[in-house]
């Protein structure tokens, strides 16, 4: 039996590995679809980021591929079986903030500060590290290991779908792209457009009139802004003292004012990522439940009313019916992300259903037609990305469960998410790191970072996690 000491292998090349890590963090990877060249698809940033790990690969003596300058890999040992570790170079806008420069991946207090230090670059670099290892100790193999490497996970994935029209499916494999434990289970994602259908007869005798309401732009984000535009035909000075009333009982940020004759009701609310409502409040849910309560016209009375008797105060879907829940990822949830109504084009409400493994999003979406055609909305935009969920009982999270545990002296528990990682691309993957439990989640923050320590930890992880599901 070969024993190893991995931290012992982490800490003989942490000069190396921390000079690689800072060289790919430098480099600007965001998507920019305005300057594309035929070798550059997505931008040329991304592309340099690419060819850093290309040609970094083929310098140590992996086997690299280019795959249409949208992905590519890093491959070394033998065996029909595929071992697949799936990463992305691509980072998100830098933003505004930072103590230091974005991409000066500047070392202090033991962690290293730039966009992209925690999600993925960090983690690829900890993964390319770790199969180095693994390679230079002539550690016997039977498997092929594989590091993917995309350009396009914080938009649209055009990487990884280009790459599996490509190349083979990994037999089985793990992204360095989220938590430890282990992620084996992701609810999946259905984001549809719910719209009204209007009627063309209107009453003239309202109070109110909805000349325009808008909140959200992202399904998968809780609007934390929502603004309205009314006339007002009876007593304003009433109106706007109910609206006060009423946000001042539900204790949300609020505003009010009269521009050219018009009253603009302005809400700010609390943003959150959509897979977990409550961690926000939504501004746009806010301002329609107080909608609903004044003397509206026929068309806009039938668009606040859906809206509050449907989403206000209900983020699992209770009210419309299709409230589930399992054992394995916990709740279905609905987030209505993006709100509008005008009197031209009538109501329309986005949202993002994230629904549990065992939900059966086909039968759940019959059950919202049946209820949208009696309130005279329907579907109009319709997207569903499945579960992805991997038994407990599978080598592969035997495995990762056995290596995190001897690596860390803690328990390896599985956690399921609302939110989609990479490891949804391959058939048989899960999500493994590099946030250790109890460490605050900075990606996509002003002052990203990735813990050093945690760093070179990660890499003995990956390492023995590597040779375990190869050998």
């Amino acid at each position: 039996m070969i024993k190893i000491n991995w931290m012992d292998e982490v800490e003989k090349r942490k000069a190396g590995l921390l000079k690689d890590t800072q060289n790919l963090l430098h480099i600007k990877s965001l998507l920019d679809e305005e300057h594309t060249f035929p070798d550059a698809p997505l931008g040329k940033g991304v592309k340099e980021a690419l060819d850093f790990m290309l040609i970094l690969g083929e310098k140590d003596g992996f086997i690299p591929k280019n795959v249409g300058n949208l992905a590519g890999h890093l491959e070394f040992g033998q065996g029909e079986e595929l071992l697949g570790i799936l990463c992305h170079v691509d980072v998100v806008p830098e933003g505004d903030g930072w103590t230091s420069d974005p991409f000066a991946a500047e070392i202090r207090d033991g962690k290293i500060y730039a966009r992209g230090a925690i999600d993925d670059k960090g983690p690829t670099m900890a993964a390319y590290y770790a199969m180095k290892i693994v390679k230079e100790l002539g550690l016997p193999i039977n498997k092929r290991v594989r590091m993917i490497i995309g350009t396009d996970e914080e938009s649209d994935w055009r990487c990884v779908e280009h790459y599996f029209k490509e190349e083979e499916m990994p037999t089985l494999g793990f992204a360095p792209d989220a938590d430890f434990p282990i992620i084996n289970a992701e609810k999946g994602i259905a984001d549809l457009d719910m719209t009204q259908k209007m009627s063309g007869a209107e009453t003239g005798t309202a109070n109110v009139e909805v000349l325009s309401f808008t909140s959200g732009q992202r399904y998968n984000m809780v609007p934390d802004f929502a603004t309205a535009r009314l006339n007002i035909k009876a007593n304003q000075m009433e109106v706007v003292q109910r609206y006060t009333d009423f946000m001042k009982q539900v204790e949300i940020e609020n505003s009010s004012y009269v521009e050219n004759g018009e009253l603009i009701l302005v809400v700010k609310g609390i943003s959150a990522h959509g897979m977990e409502p409550k961690n926000g409040r939504n501004a746009g849910l806010f301002l329609a439940e107080f909608l609903s309560k004044l003397d509206l016209d026929d068309s806009a009375a039938h668009y606040f009313k859906f809206v509050s008797t449907y989403f206000y105060n209900d983020s699992r879907g209770v009210n419309l019916g299709v409230a589930y829940s399992d054992d394995i990822s916990g709740e279905l949830t609905i987030n209505p992300g993006k709100l509008s109504y005008s009197p031209k084009s009538g109501g329309s409400i986005g949202i993002t259903c994230r629904y549990p493994v065992t939900n059966n999003m086909d039968a759940t979406k019959e059950k919202l037609d049946t209820l949208l055609l009696k309130e005279a909305f329907v579907i109009s935009k319709y997207k569903d990305t499945k579960p992805h969920h991997v038994d407990e009982n599978e080598f592969l999270i035997q495995t990762l469960k056995k290596v995190y545990e001897e690596q860390t002296g803690e328990k390896a528990e599985l956690i399921a998410i609302g939110g989609g990682t990479y490891a949804r691309s391959l058939k048989a993957g899960v999500a493994f790191g590099p946030l250790f439990p109890g460490r605050p989640d900075i990606a996509h923050q002003k002052d990203e970072y990735i813990d050093i320590d945690d760093l070179l930890k990660a890499t003995a992880i990956y390492a023995q996690a590597i040779y375990e599901l190869a050998k």
